[in-house]
């Protein structure tokens, strides 16, 4: 479970954990630690910017997990919003690397073991944004389409393994990621702060709401289940309604 510190991460890293699975958090900030030792799980560190630490953090991984991981959730991420004449070249090849490459490694060293055992679970979390695009976000969203496509690809590749690979695609959830938006989304949109939730970000939606970590974590342990062992190569939506439209 990448990006398990906090969010969603942290809550299907609970959720998993409840559920009787051995959970591995990883986190590039150090304080994640606790989540792992409170969870009875192991916790790992890895800037997820640096591709050869994302091949170290598989090695450990399978080490930890004793030769396979059997569920793999490509979660880690940050965004940053600005026009794309303004992006950061140097931002934009980070958040790439962070969500859209470093779970192409991650699936490519991880895979292997699943199929030798002829089981294995992948659920990417993209967004929304996997989905339909807004303004301001190019990298965030080109990462995310770029994962879904990452996702029906492989669901092919590995379907006689008994592997499934889906993504779960939420609109906004209640996050320190989403809530760190808002300064920057007021910036750029030209209005107060207070007004972004419900102008921007539950504008697309037809209920208008946050959706919750949990809510996430819940869909997530069912796609890991042999109930769901139908689904494959799929983009779930967790949208609110957002592009019924």
């Amino acid at each position: 479970m990448t990006g398990a510190g906090s969010g969603i991460g942290r809550a299907i890293a609970e959720a998993f954990a409840r559920e009787g699975a051995r959970v591995i958090v990883h986190d590039v900030k150090p304080e994640a630690a606790a989540l792992a030792e409170a969870l009875g799980g192991v916790f790992l560190h890895a800037d997820l910017a640096n591709p050869e630490a994302v091949r170290a953090l598989a090695q450990r991984a399978l080490e930890a997990a004793g030769g396979c991981v059997d569920i793999l959730v490509n979660n880690a991420g940050f965004q940053h919003v600005s026009p794309v004449e303004d992006f950061p070249e140097d931002v934009w090849q980070r958040m790439i690397q962070v969500m859209l490459t470093a779970p192409f490694q991650l699936i490519k060293y991880l895979v292997p073991a699943m199929k030798q055992r002829r089981w294995g679970r992948v659920i990417n979390i993209s967004s929304v944004h996997g989905l339909v695009a807004s303004p301001y976000k190019s990298a965030y969203i080109s990462a995310k389409h770029g994962l879904i496509g990452l996702t029906r690809t492989v669901a092919l590749e590995v379907a006689d393994f008994g592997i499934t690979v889906n993504a779960i695609c939420p609109a906004y959830v209640r996050t320190p990621l989403v809530e760190a938006q808002i300064a920057d989304q007021a910036r750029v949109h030209g209005i107060p702060e207070s007004e972004v939730i419900a102008r921007i970000m539950l504008a697309p939606a037809a209920v208008k709401r946050l959706i919750e970590p949990e809510e996430v974590a819940a869909f997530a342990v069912y796609l890991a289940s042999d109930k769901a062992a139908v689904i494959t190569g799929a983009a779930h939506v967790l949208d609110l309604g957002w592009t019924a439209r």
